[in-house]
């Protein structure tokens, strides 16, 4: 018997079609469902030079090998194409409860190729699948058309809606894809893709059921982690004291972190209880990347996570999940918005729109956090080109008459709340900067500014903080990432028990990681294929960071799959698929060699304050050793012949 579902949709959008094709055993097997089918199946089929936003261009919707096996914390959906942010490969991913509901319609994935005339949506249930007219939905925001969508849909089970907001409709290439009203599959350009193939929303309502080869000891995993999750209880009126945590973390010599303490945080507060640790430790960046936290006062007040969960009316639980990291919120009386409830702003969306632009109006980022998931825009690219556009107006480079008479000074919450709208709906100013910070920095100058990774902003954790996430912004094949691996993450993990070539997570001066060296690459990899593999298999970063002994996925993958694999098979899986995204890269042009951490974010000039003063990182020489411990060239970073060989690609390609 097949553990997965064995099919995937393929929605031809220019010939209005809808069939479905078999995968192979052996291709579940070799690289999992999520993004190593996406891997796989985008690969084989976007052309090369395909342009990102015309209909050779593949948009896929995956779901995770584990997802609706009763396995915990495994229900995210990945999506995947070619970024037409970067050129190269490009892939989003996100909570919320959309990404089961793809297998209980009978797929593993949903692929769409070509542009469609109209605006039109893809309806899926048990029996059907098809393509209707969307025109009535084309230019609502995201809440509105997933609400209108779901009402006039005529079905016994409530279906679950992924849908696009104006700036996806607008083609933004920071655009992303919401689903439950404020879960983004947001980076990369996914939205923008979407916008472009006149694709409005994909509803899927069916009841299937979902295979697993052992019902029994999934359910005994599952238990023995809700029962160590449920147990773990935090004194509530702390949050507060979380930046005196974070001063800590920044002079302690090394920074350990036990993998459960994560959980029991992200449960309390959610992600909002890094913002305090964040700014007082160096983990956060501040004033575009060139302040440290003398330059942040205040800030530990202005965002302590207890006043946040004050406002917090229900927490809110992705599919399958425990935690309940999210949560709704009430916001009427803000000054900034008419709306009255929000999704819980996420560490991301706080830390841009907060210490990133000197802002400490909670009120705004509240009220720029439901625009940005109405809209269907990414935080993180956001923020970071809101930042740009600030120093550059502050030097000079961008005059008050470029930007329509708006003020863009730092803190200036009223100038930063009507340019987000202006990027959102392509007007005004804004309309220059709703492509990303590259583009912008093209046009207007201030490229030294312009805080980018080979053409996608980075997430909010500061790479000065963290060689090793300096390593995977550069050499993830969707560059700028910040959930591939860290050296925290890492230290939470223990992939060493499970895997013979991973390095034991041993405490060390936090200097050493600034040294180039081999072990350190191994560690790099390591994160990636695990990383990878956890993204496949539909789980969590959250999960990852309680470590292999609390989250087992190698235990769960077996017992669901009925397979009886080490951690080495595992992992060889999540290289695999690192090798795939790379190589279609290569296939389309992209240059791996190309691809840098602006000085800044190395640490050129250095910091003047704080605990990253006077850092710097030698990025390229540790870039190159994560290439040679991938089998890659280590000055081009093209995966060798042998390489691949051995990882079996090419044959798995002539499927």
């Amino acid at each position: 018997m097949k553990y997965y579902m064995g099919k995937i949709l393929i929605v031809d959008l220019t010939a209005g079609t809808v069939s479905s094709e078999e995968v192979p055993q052996h291709v579940f097997d070799a690289v999992l469902t999520g993004k190593g089918l996406a891997a796989w199946y985008l690969y084989k089929n976007i052309p090369a030079g395909a342009d990102p936003l015309g209909p050779d261009n593949i948009l896929g919707f995956v779901s995770g090998a584990l997802t609706g096996t009763g396995a915990l914390i495994c229900g995210r959906l990945a999506v995947a194409c070619k970024s037409p942010l970067t050129g190269g490969w490009g892939d989003a991913s996100c909570g919320g409860i959309f990404s089961p509901a793809i297998k209980q319609c009978g797929y593993d994935g949903i692929f769409f190729k070509g542009i469609s005339e109209k605006p039109v949506y893809l309806y899926c249930d048990n029996t059907t699948a098809e393509l209707r007219d969307a025109s009535a939905y084309w230019g609502m925001d995201a809440v509105e058309s997933e609400i209108k969508i779901r009402e006039d849909i005529k079905s016994q089970k409530r279906p679950c809606v992924a849908v696009i907001g104006t700036a996806g409709e607008n083609c933004s290439l920071i655009s992303g894809i919401v689903n439950e009203g404020g879960r983004i599959a947001a980076r990369s350009g996914v939205g923008a893709v979407m916008g472009s193939k006149k694709l409005k929303a994909v509803a899927l309502a069916g009841s299937r059921p979902i295979p697993c080869a052992d019902h029994e000891a999934v359910k005994a995993l599952s238990k023995e982690l809700g029962t160590r999750i449920n147990k773990m209880k935090f004194p509530s009126g702390v949050g507060g004291m979380l930046g005196l945590g974070g001063t800590a973390l920044g002079i302690m010599p090394s920074t350990p972190l036990p993998g459960p303490v994560t959980s029991l945080i992200f449960r309390h507060w959610g992600t909002p209880s890094n913002m305090p640790l964040a700014i007082t430790s160096g983990d956060g960046p501040i004033k575009n990347w060139s302040g440290g936290p003398k330059d942040a006062k205040g800030m530990t007040r202005a965002y302590n996570p207890d006043v946040i969960k004050r406002m917090e009316t229900v927490k809110y639980h992705c599919y399958s999940c425990p935690l309940g990291c999210g949560g709704k919120m009430k916001i009427k009386g803000n000054p900034f918005t008419d709306y009255t409830e929000t999704h819980k702003p996420e560490y991301e969306t706080i830390e841009c729109f907060g210490p990133l632009l000197l802002n400490g109006n909670l009120d705004s980022v509240v009220a720029i956090n439901e625009m940005l998931s109405r809209g269907g825009m990414d935080s993180i690219s956001a923020g970071n080109i809101v930042a740009w556009a600030i120093e550059c107006y502050e030097k000079g480079i961008i005059t008050k008459e470029q930007t329509g008479g708006l003020e863009l000074t730092w803190g200036n919450a009223e100038s930063i709340v009507k340019l987000v709208e202006q990027m959102i709906n392509r007007t005004g100013f804004g309309a220059d900067l709703t492509d990303g910070v590259k583009r912008a920095s093209e046009k207007y100058g201030g490229k030294e500014y312009a805080m980018h990774v080979g053409g996608q902003e980075p997430g909010m954790h500061d790479t000065r903080n963290d060689p090793q996430l300096a390593v995977h912004m550069v050499t993830e094949p969707a560059p700028g990432k910040h959930t591939i691996g860290m050296a925290i993450q890492y230290g939470a993990m223990s992939l060493s028990d499970i895997c013979s070539w991973a390095p034991p997570a041993r405490i060390h001066g936090k200097g050493r990681d600034y040294i180039p060296n081999e072990e350190m690459a191994m560690i790099s990899k390591a994160n990636a294929c695990y990383s990878l593999l956890t993204d496949s298999a539909g789980g969590c970063y959250y999960a990852e960071m309680m470590g292999v002994h609390m989250w087992k996925l190698v235990e769960y993958l077996n017992a669901a799959l009925g397979w009886n694999y080490d951690g080495d098979h595992y992992m060889e899986i999540g290289e695999r698929i690192q090798n795939i995204r790379q190589l279609f890269n290569i296939k389309h042009g992209f240059d791996p060699a190309a691809v840098v951490l602006p000085e800044r974010m190395k640490g050129n000039p250095p910091l003047s304050n704080g605990p990253l003063k006077g850092r710097r990182l030698r990025t390229e020489e540790q870039v190159a050793l994560h290439w040679k411990a991938f089998g890659w060239d280590p000055v081009t970073g093209v995966p060798l012949k042998e390489t691949v060989e051995r990882l079996g690609i090419p044959a798995l390609m002539e499927e």
